[in-house]
């Protein structure tokens, strides 16, 4: 999804966010100065740019005057609060591919894409908690639809566990699967929720599961990391089990350019074609394979049944 979609920033403002955490006047305005003055004194901006900087900063929302100086708003609490995912937002992660596009021209000539950015981790995965209500409903809802008769959900590379939530939330029996940092980070919101969270491959799960579900792990993944998780995923699944991968598709579209080229800046990821996806799917053991839109997002769910071993 392009950034504007995400943060509901111009390009003007992020770049001028970016800038301002890249020289310090970010964190400086957000912990201890308070006016253009203190910024300029505690950075190696000039004053006239600190100026500049903390007025815009103020038209967007982050800063309010308070008295004689500035202090930020309930907007900056995502770029100085790392503890809740859920209070980071789309903004930092957002900022971090910034630091990365910026980079982009080198990334294509090396080959060798720049380390990720300080708490590029929970960045992400406060964008991944900011996913729209109506986007986790309606990729839910396509997955139910593919395997109605399913009752034991895993949710592959979870992330911020969204999507494990809104499966529980409907009565779903969900393991979440991520990496055992993730996993150890978002474990506090999802306990009241009833989803059991496991570190490791899909391979590590003894399963049965009736329905395998990832939302936007395609587009974070290189091809073989693809190829080794939809494998794992095989093997978690009944006999007659079903598995849903909702993400952007190579389509031409807005949010498929802005994927793959934000997954070119990072390395790895972006848009993969529909063809090459139901080929990984097949690859994997499993058939009766579709690609297809899903209502009111940009995004398509690929499903694919298991193969029924005689």
């Amino acid at each position: 999804m392009p950034m504007r979609d995400r943060t509901g920033l111009d390009t003007e403002a992020l770049l001028l966010l970016w800038a301002a955490r890249e020289t310090g006047v970010l964190d400086a305005l957000l912990s201890s100065a308070g006016t253009a003055a203190e910024v300029a004194a505690e950075t190696d901006v000039t004053r006239e740019a600190a100026e500049t900087a903390v007025q815009a900063l103020a038209d967007l929302g982050f800063v309010e005057r308070v008295r004689d100086g500035y202090e930020p708003t309930n907007r900056a609490i995502g770029l100085l609060a790392k503890r809740d995912v859920r209070s980071v937002g789309a903004l930092p992660h957002a900022l971090d591919e910034l630091d990365l596009l910026v980079d982009l021209p080198e990334t294509m000539e090396t080959g060798v894409p720049p380390e990720p950015p300080d708490d590029w981790s929970v960045n992400r995965l406060g964008a991944h908690a900011a996913t729209d209500d109506a986007a986790v409903r309606s990729a839910v809802t396509a997955a139910v639809h593919a395997a109605p008769e399913a009752d034991r959900v895993l949710d592959v590379c979870g992330g911020s566990g969204v999507y494990a939530a809104e499966f529980a939330d409907r009565g779903y029996d969900v393991t979440m699967l991520d990496d055992a940092e993730t996993v150890d980070r978002v474990e506090p919101m999802l306990r009241s929720r009833g989803v059991r969270l496991h570190p490791g491959h899909p391979a590590d799960l003894d399963g049965p599961y009736g329905l395998a579900f990832a939302g936007g792990m395609l587009s974070r993944v290189d091809p073989a990391e693809a190829r080794s998780v939809l494998s794992g995923v095989a093997d978690a699944l009944v006999d007659d089990g079903t598995v849903v991968l909702v993400d952007t598709v190579a389509d031409g579209s807005d949010a498929a350019v802005a994927a793959s080229v934000c997954g070119l800046a990072a390395g790895h990821g972006g848009a993969s074609d529909s063809d090459e996806i139901r080929s990984w799917l097949r690859d994997a053991g499993f058939a009766d394979v579709s690609v297809d839109a899903v209502p009111g997002t940009e995004r398509h769910a690929a499903v694919g049944h298991k193969r029924t071993v005689d």
